[in-house]
């Protein structure tokens, strides 16, 4: 093999890879946004899981891709793990789609298919015009290097080395071996099964001696996935345990079949001049027959990936931290992975509902120390106001992260009225903190208020819990909810009306001193703007549920 036909091989392989990156993410601009919406609405039914995520595969091109979207769906609590097999299950078969559309005989088209695409991604200014030439240009592109790595490789058939070599692949192990090492070094199996096509192309390899390497790279593949549970919780790690288990369930079970029985034949009469067909007939046929056979048994494989990873005594964290947000993790353009976005905004969701809770209670704590007039509470309600602040800082910085890789438009209006709602939510512990700390005034100064007085305090403690649980309420329409909170805000502002008068009232009665009536007054100024920051948030919750 001469040092030309080496540089061809290494171009042909970087076009290969460059055209199923251009490809894939193009089709993921395309579509990726309404896959990931499909994925998250997904039912327990094992047979559409299965469906739903061979459909989300074939499109995006990549079965890691695909598991890794739901290795972070499980992590997030959005999908369980019982829903997470179908999907790996589903994602295994729509894998095969790429070494399906190698067999197509368009080698003489790709060059005019590379053209159009460059074209439209050049010359055009719409986005989906960008999206269409991304996948042109790298159905094209993909084509181009097939070519050149198996004109590159036809010198191979004539080395006595190199046979040599391929020959040891007639022994399960080391092909199943040299497959799971290749294919987690690249971590595509599409991208590596293509390759194992180009090597049959050029006369390198036939199938008694690929179809080992093509079972390892099944296994090989699973290494995305356990790159991306690194740092996750047990039922993401227990995802990539199923996705593993899959396929070397299959492997295991291909390979005893193809020892004993003459499966490779079989599978090569059905297109017996097309060695490309036949490796790609043989990587469906894995696919589909492993998951006929595991389907019924789904429910196994999860206990089994449960006692391979048993539960434990979850550590207990100590001090301030984040409860529900991971590391964003980013393409190598700088954008999001298709599928994060949705994990994003629901890790974001779930640590605002968390500090929501916590400003609750400091709502709840301050009143009642102000009712009890006990400045006991105020170290208590310091605490929470601090963890407010660290919550509202980390929050604020995780956001600005995410907006700044986020290329889709409603999800980065989501992740702006995300950060509009942690700085209202902060706002509310303030005053409930500025509530807290009246307690100190009214024991140095000995103020007491009014039975009316604490009457009034009573139904502002109450309606403000009200509305603070209606902005935590997730069982009911967006509308519906926005309505009940404005409502709510609106009586608010009409009870501090009303209660502003009956001060007047008691202070010209003389019933109220002073103090306690400059006091009574601050107050009902934080509960006002309580209302105030609630009906924000119902608003800026509102817009993203609009959005979406």
């Amino acid at each position: 093999m001469k040092l030309t036909d080496i540089l061809a091989l290494l171009g042909g392989l970087a076009l290969f890879l460059h055209g199923m990156q251009l490809m894939s993410s193009g089709l993921e601009a395309a579509a990726g946004n309404r896959m990931k919406g499909i994925l998250e609405k997904l039912t327990s039914n094992r047979i559409l899981g299965v469906a739903v995520g061979a459909v989300i595969t074939a499109v995006i091109q990549s079965s890691s891709a695909t598991t890794v979207m739901v290795v972070g769906f499980v992590n997030s609590g959005m999908m369980t793990l019982r829903q997470a097999v179908w999907i790996i299950m589903g994602a295994n078969i729509g894998t095969t789609i790429t070494a399906q559309l190698i067999t197509l005989d368009v080698g003489a088209l790709a060059p005019l298919m590379a053209f159009i695409g460059i074209v439209l991604m050049v010359f055009l200014k719409k986005p989906q015009a960008h999206h269409i030439g991304s996948i042109l240009a790298g159905f094209g592109i993909l084509f181009i290097g097939m070519d050149m790595m198996s004109g590159a490789m036809v010198p191979l058939r004539e080395s006595a080395a190199f046979i040599e070599i391929v020959s040891t692949f007639s022994n399960p192990l080391v092909g199943i071996l040299v497959g799971a090492v290749f294919t987690a070094i690249i971590q595509s199996s599409s991208a590596s099964v293509g390759i194992l096509q180009a090597l049959a192309m050029s006369g390198v390899i036939g199938l008694p001696t690929a179809v080992y390497v093509l079972f390892g790279q099944n296994i090989g593949t699973c290494i995305t996935a356990v790159l991306a549970s690194v740092g996750t919780s047990r039922n993401a790690k227990r995802t990539t345990i199923i996705h593993l288990l899959f396929n070397v369930i299959g492997t295991v079970v291909f390979t005893t079949i193809c020892i004993l029985l003459p499966l490779t034949d079989w599978v090569a009469a059905i297109t017996p001049a097309d060695p490309v067909a036949q490796i790609a007939n043989m990587h469906t046929l894995f696919n589909i027959v492993t998951t006929l056979l595991l389907l019924p048994v789904g429910g196994q494989l999860v206990k089994l990936a449960m006692r391979i990873l048993p539960d434990r005594k979850e550590d207990v964290v100590e001090g301030m931290h984040l409860a529900f947000l991971k590391p964003l993790t980013v393409n190598q353009d700088r954008t999001i992975a298709i599928g994060n976005s949705a994990i994003y905004l629901t890790q974001i969701r779930e640590e605002l509902g968390r500090m929501l809770g916590m400003a609750r209670g400091n709502i709840d704590l301050s009143f009642r120390a102000v009712l009890d007039c006990d400045p006991a509470l105020l170290p208590q309600a310091a605490a929470t106001e601090d963890y407010l602040d660290y919550l509202n800082k980390e929050i604020s910085q995780y956001i600005s992260k995410v907006i700044s890789h986020e290329t889709n438009e409603s999800d980065s209006a989501a992740v702006s009225a995300y950060f509009k709602i942690t700085g209202n939510i902060e706002r509310i512990g303030d005053h409930a903190m500025n509530i807290c700390e009246y307690t100190t005034m009214m024991q140095e100064k000995d103020i007491r208020f009014s039975g009316a007085a604490r009457t009034e305090i009573e139904e502002m403690r109450a309606v403000c819990l009200e509305a603070l649980d209606a902005l935590s309420a997730q069982d009911i329409t967006p509308v519906t909810w926005l309505r009940d909170v404005a409502a709510l805000e609106q009586r608010i502002d009409d009870m501090t009306r009303e209660f502003r008068r009956a001060q007047l009232e008691r202070m010209k009665s003389g019933s109220c001193s002073d103090e306690a009536c400059i006091l009574f007054s601050e107050l009902l100024t934080d509960f006002e703007r309580i209302g105030d920051h609630a009906l924000n948030i119902a608003q800026e919750r509102d817009a993203v549920a609009i959005g979406a």
